[in-house]
């Protein structure tokens, strides 16, 4: 089917990015005349998730993206001058307003979810309650996974629950935390106890709900050192409740695990598996977008473009930047394509899964060994840096043969896509799978049954629960998803775990070297920032100081210089 997103704009389109926290509205309609429909009420809603794609249009300086290039498992890669992604790896910084676009299009978001708050009641002509109560509770779970994602990201934000926006300065984390675990706690409440298949792709679920305000108690509960989750209206979530509805998403969300852990994944297409022997021995079929182990996801399309009706954030930009530098990514590495060169995954990961595992699927079902599995790669392609040998292949370009040419996406002829390298990418970026609700589940009740589960679908026998069969499980099973780097914080590894990358081999332009530290290490960079990073300067400036700087950043000694 073909991908389309059809793109409605609403009061708080909020283009500008010269107001503090860009929450100034200057579109016709007002509060006063928007939203009265349901058909508003909707162009409403989807404004709020086109900050999900806002954010992607520049993917260098997204939450996923930091978490990805930031965590042991992979460096930072690109070419000579991609600074960007090489001080993601080294936890420095490359430019004043690194992560701009990231907290412009956040706000953005939190911005109109406030105002969808404070006006859906106007709305008349619902169907009925339920379809009334879901349009509530998406915006309650959007605004919760926006002031989240900033939280893991920053540390402490602003925290602006209305429209009437002034110039304010950070909440501490437990007021933030608190607010988001509220709008769960209310999306959890609103939305229908309906199977996950009955709500439109893309849109978020009870389920959904549940399974973040999990990953929310982890995050805070482990890296806070605390017990329970701060209520805005008193009182508290405990480890109980959240294992409750976990329960409750795993026996009645209609989610469950795809059979073959190899499906998730696009490599495995229908018009890719023709001419990929590797698809094709193990009998793979791509499980497809929206699958039943999707939780939520970040949704792409095929109208994409640089400008500001169909930007470029309506593909998926991470498999573009995940990809392989040019004389790379063509026939001589089938079926991997052309993109940017970030994120090489560390060779460490490799060796120690497969010593761990040495029968785990998953290994090859989500690394590149180069060696074995490309017919001929080119190392120092386009003066790749910080290479390994090794690609992830969860999220990068996968190619396809239409009547003997090779094209730079399947989708081009799954979705329609544009054939070209850059704009091609429609695989949903899945924020939430149900491998992890089983984890969480497994992790907070500290239980082994869906630990098994997961490891049973890739035939490894059952293990007694521990935290450290827990934290080699989630690192295999949930490899490349943007989640290695915060459940090291949370966890108190990330310090150690960052470290163990220096002296790994890598190859610098085709030459051998050994990765090396900057800015006085690993280590000492993480303890100096806690984990999070710079909030942009122009926002401090735009505050007239009310802003300060987090800790750790600032200096001149914080900026990468480079190989």
């Amino acid at each position: 089917m073909k991908k389309i997103i059809i793109l409605i704009f609403f009061v708080g389109l909020l283009t500008s990015c010269e107001k503090f926290l860009d929450s100034e509205s200057y579109d016709k309609k007002n509060t006063g005349n928007f939203p009265v429909t349901v058909a508003d009420a909707n162009s409403m809603l989807t404004g709020i998730y086109s900050s999900l794609n806002a954010a992607i249009t520049n993917v260098q300086h997204s939450h996923f993206y930091m978490a990805e290039l930031a965590s042991d498992d992979r460096f930072g890669g690109g070419g000579e001058n991609d600074r960007d992604m090489q001080g993601l790896d080294h936890l420095m910084n490359t430019q004043p307003d690194r992560f701009l676009t990231f907290w412009t299009a956040r706000y953005q978001g939190i911005f109109r979810a406030n105002t969808a708050l404070e006006t859906l009641d106007q709305v008349s002509g619902w169907t009925n309650d339920e379809q009334k109560n879901q349009a509530f509770g998406e915006v309650y779970f959007l605004r919760a996974l926006y002031y989240f994602e900033l939280s893991q990201l920053f540390g402490e934000v602003p925290l602006v629950t209305s429209t009437a926006v002034s110039n304010i300065p950070k909440s501490s984390a437990d007021e933030t935390y608190a607010v988001i675990a509220e709008d769960l706690k209310m999306a959890i409440e609103l939305m229908p106890s309906s199977v996950y298949s009955s709500v439109a792709s893309g849109h978020a679920t009870k389920w959904a709900a549940e399974a973040l305000l999990a990953r929310v108690f982890l995050f805070y509960t482990g890296y806070y050192n605390k017990t329970e989750l701060p209520l805005a209206s008193g009182g508290t979530v405990s480890k109980s409740e959240v294992i409750s509805w976990l329960e409750d998403c795993i026996t009645n969300s209609g989610h469950d695990l795809v059979g073959d852990f190899r499906n998730l994944w696009p490599y495995t297409n229908q018009y890719t598996k023709v001419d990929y022997p590797y698809a094709q021995e193990n009998n793979l079929l791509y499980a497809g977008d929206g699958n039943k182990e999707t939780v939520f996801a970040v949704k792409f399309g095929t109208l994409v473009d640089w400008g500001d009706t169909y930007m470029l954030g309506y593909s998926n930009q991470m498999n573009l930047h995940s990809s392989l530098r040019s004389n790379n990514g063509q026939a001589n590495t089938f079926p991997f394509g052309q993109g940017w060169g970030a994120g090489p995954v560390n060779t460490v990961l490799w060796n120690e899964w497969r010593t761990a595992e040495p029968t785990d699927i998953r290994r090859t079902g989500s690394i590149i060994d180069v060696e074995n599995d490309l017919d001929s790669y080119i190392y120092g392609a386009d003066n790749q840096m910080e290479e390994t040998g090794y690609w992830q292949k969860k999220y990068i370009a996968v190619t396809a043969y239409s009547e003997g040419t090779l094209i730079p996406s399947y989708a081009v002829l799954a979705d329609a896509a544009l054939s070209d390298y850059q704009r091609a990418h429609t695989q949903d970026l899945v924020l939430i799978r149900f491998a992890d609700v089983l984890l969480m589940h497994a992790e907070l009740s500290e239980t082994n049954t869906n630990l098994n589960r997961v490891r049973a679908r890739v035939n490894l026998s059952p293990v007694a629960y521990t935290l450290a069969a827990l934290k080699r499980e989630r690192r295999w099973e949930l490899a490349f998803e943007g989640l290695r780097y915060f459940d090291l914080m949370r966890w108190h590894d990330a310090s150690t775990a960052l470290a163990r990358q220096e002296g790994v081999a890598i190859k610098n332009k085709g030459i051998d070297t050994q990765m090396r530290a900057f800015g006085g290490g690993y280590s000492a960079r993480y303890e100096a920032t806690g984990g999070f990073w710079p909030i942009p300067t122009s926002q401090i400036s735009l505050s007239d100081g009310v802003l300060t700087q987090n800790k750790g950043w600032g200096e001149s000694t914080h900026e990468f210089p480079g190989w």
